[in-house]
């Protein structure tokens, strides 16, 4: 039983960033990890590719942990859903090779070795942040680009892309539409945690694309008693904006916070609340009063059904919530090289400007390394998800 009200009041637990991230976003989970730089690689335009040879199959490497005991189910999943993307491309080939990892960053290092060493042009995950970074380094002077599941930015940049959706791909779409909606100033309330720094720069910086003050940013530390000892001060800068984006999810804070806010003078009838992570997941967060009225985003539910309901039917059984990101990853590649050019795997054709048509709608590679997806913004209302915008279908429309 959910009973988040009940319990809000009690010690916040405080499980490990992926795994709780993993039960209230699903998405943005597993593939985080700390921050890790690139020595030498970080920056814009990642690698420049290989040169392929359209009309015969391309290799391409499948890095997954197979034979990590936590991770086991995420690969078998991630495994099938690539093989239904190569399945799709028709004409096009793709000799798709599957790696194990372990879930080990100097095992996938070496794995990627190998199979660059056997011919791969470009490399499909691994799954977490350190390994990708680890694979990154690896085979950049083999001059091979990597796709990876995570979505830590920090791991992104020369020839590592990351396909995992972003806090400030998120950010932006809700600070845009926020500026559209008349908002002028924003409190941001974060935990002092990885997670939470994350989620604090990319308001930040999607805040001051989007022309909307930042009153103030602030921390708290997780805990039941960190975020009692805060609320004043979170409350005082709340009084000074027209919107609170809190960046805890339904496993963490949330519960507190939009349980406290409100005693303490900031209702949601009066101040917009604005969510960085999904307030539907697990649905019985919707029920939460302090979050009805206010927003967060999604990529396109009927997408994203379509693509489980299709995995379902080839395998029997429900893809892991990172399914698609393997999905999407083969998507692209296949886009690509059905276009016949030998340039179709440099960072020039990953980074094209019209995108491409993922699981959960259009996506497309930055040359930071970064990533865009087609967000709708949603809203709770009645304890139930109602869109407000919904994803845009393509580039250069309005939600972009």
């Amino acid at each position: 039983m959910f009973a988040v009200l009940s319990a809000a009041r009690k010690r916040l637990r405080l499980p490990r960033l992926a795994r709780s991230a993993a039960a209230a976003l699903g998405l943005v989970a597993l593939a985080a990890c700390d921050p890790i730089q690139i020595g030498g690689l970080a920056g814009g335009g990642g690698g420049s590719g290989p040169r392929i040879d359209t009309s015969q199959p391309v290799p391409v490497a499948l890095l997954i942990p197979k034979s990590d005991a936590g991770a086991g189910a995420v690969a078998r999943s991630l495994e099938n859903a690539a093989r239904l993307a190569v399945a799709d491309l028709g004409t096009v080939k793709i000799d798709l090779r599957v790696y194990d990892t372990a879930g080990n960053a100097a095992t996938a290092a070496a794995q990627a070795q190998k199979a660059v060493d056997a011919g791969a042009k470009i490399i499909l995950g691994p799954l977490f942040g350190e390994a990708a970074n680890a694979v990154g380094v690896q085979v950049a002077d083999d001059n091979v680009n990597v796709l990876s599941f995570s979505n830590n930015p920090s791991i992104a940049g020369g020839n590592v892309f990351i396909l995992g959706p972003t806090f400030r791909n998120t950010a932006n779409r809700l600070m845009g539409y926020a500026a559209a909606k008349g908002k002028k100033s924003v409190t941001i309330v974060h935990p002092n945690n990885v997670e939470g720094q994350f989620g604090k720069v990319a308001i930040e910086a999607a805040a001051g694309s989007s022309g909307i003050r930042v009153v103030s940013s602030e921390g708290f530390d997780f805990s039941q008693a960190g975020v009692v000892a805060a609320m004043p001060r979170i409350a005082a800068a709340a009084k000074q904006s027209d919107t609170v984006f809190l960046t805890s999810n339904a496993a963490g804070a949330l519960p507190l916070l939009v349980q406290l806010l409100p005693e303490n003078g900031i209702g949601p009838d009066s101040t917009q609340y604005i969510g960085l992570a999904r307030w539907d997941v697990p649905p019985q967060t919707l029920a939460l009063p302090g979050l009805q009225g206010g927003w967060f985003a999604m990529p396109d539910q009927s997408r994203i059904a379509s693509f489980n309901s299709r995995y379902q039917g080839a395998y029997g059984s429900a893809p892991h919530p990172l399914a698609g990101l393997a999905f999407d990853g083969i998507a692209a590649i296949g886009a690509l090289v059905g276009a016949g050019k030998s340039d179709a795997l440099t960072a020039g054709a990953l980074t094209q400007t019209a995108g491409f048509q993922g699981s959960g709608g259009v996506f497309r590679l930055r040359a930071d390394g970064t990533n865009e997806r087609a967000l709708a913004v949603a809203a709770v209302r009645g304890n139930k998800v109602v869109i407000l915008d919904p994803a845009p279908n393509r580039f250069g429309s309005a939600g972009f």
